[in-house]
């Protein structure tokens, strides 16, 4: 069985559910920080920022699905400029202090200004930490 989590609206400019959850895994979408300018909600003002905005909402995703950050088995980052490279890695280590998922890394273009987008595959099920999140 498939569960589609977070379906778009028929017509929607993206097609696509935030997440999947089926044979012991979820599966996530592409997501970047989120930007809403009219609620006042920005991706951030430097690559590092629009990491941990994204893996926020990356972490929103999964503890809907019944997962955390701390379930990633591997992750796919993708960034707009090789220039952020370094400062994405630095941030990003910071959000899997249990060890790191396997990852690849790739350029991407949207039609959107982000830097920095994930996608990821994770076990579900409640992971060690309560909330999935990062510890600071």
């Amino acid at each position: 069985m498939i569960e589609f989590l977070e379906q778009p609206e028929a017509g929607s400019p993206r097609p696509f559910s935030a997440a999947t959850r089926a044979g012991g895994l979820v599966f996530v979408s592409g997501h970047s920080a989120p930007h809403d300018p009219a609620l006042g909600i920005f991706r951030g003002d430097s690559p590092s920022e629009e990491v941990r905005n994204a893996l926020a909402r990356i972490g929103v995703i999964l503890r809907e699905a019944g997962s955390g950050l701390d379930r990633i088995v591997q992750v796919t980052m993708l960034i707009t400029d090789p220039a952020d490279y370094a400062a994405c890695n630095a941030e990003y280590v910071k959000h899997f202090p249990g060890g790191l998922p396997a990852r690849h890394t790739a350029r991407f273009g949207v039609p959107t200004e982000a830097r920095v987008a994930f996608s990821c595959i994770a076990l579900a099920g409640e992971g060690s930490s309560a909330n999935g999140a990062a510890k600071d």
